[in-house]
């Protein structure tokens, strides 16, 4: 548990980057993957895979980092970037198009990422024991 909210900062941070770069990217690897082999995986299932292990991971993350420095802010600035990111996926891109999931996916995740770092940082300023 001590360590816990240090390596779950770090591992949120990697999986919204991930949903940023598989979002802008992945229409050009799909592209580039049929030519290369006969299997490919659907875009949309690897948007939904990294969602579903975002949200328990920054969850836990910015739950423990409220716990352990009493900043509200980043919790719900954390949280209002993963509401955007579940967003993206179920309305955006019916409503806006492609053009309109990406630009919110960025967006959320740049909360998301904002807010992890930020408690990251926090945590070492304060040298606090959470992550020893």
């Amino acid at each position: 548990m001590i360590k816990t909210q240090l390596n779950t900062d770090k591992i949120a941070i990697g999986l919204s980057t991930a949903c940023v770069i598989h979002c802008f990217f992945a229409p050009a690897v799909i592209v580039a993957s049929y030519s290369f082999s006969t299997f490919t995986v659907e875009s949309e299932l690897i948007h939904y895979l990294i969602l579903l292990l975002a949200i328990p991971i920054s969850s836990i993350a910015l739950v423990l980092g409220y716990r352990n420095h009493k900043t509200l802010n980043y919790l719900i600035i954390g949280f209002f970037g993963v509401l955007l990111l579940i967003s993206a996926v179920i309305f955006f891109e019916s409503y806006f198009g492609k053009i309109g999931e990406q630009v919110v996916t960025f967006i959320g995740s740049s909360f998301v990422i904002f807010a992890h770092f930020r408690n990251h940082q926090i945590c070492k300023k304060l040298a606090c024991n959470c992550h020893e």
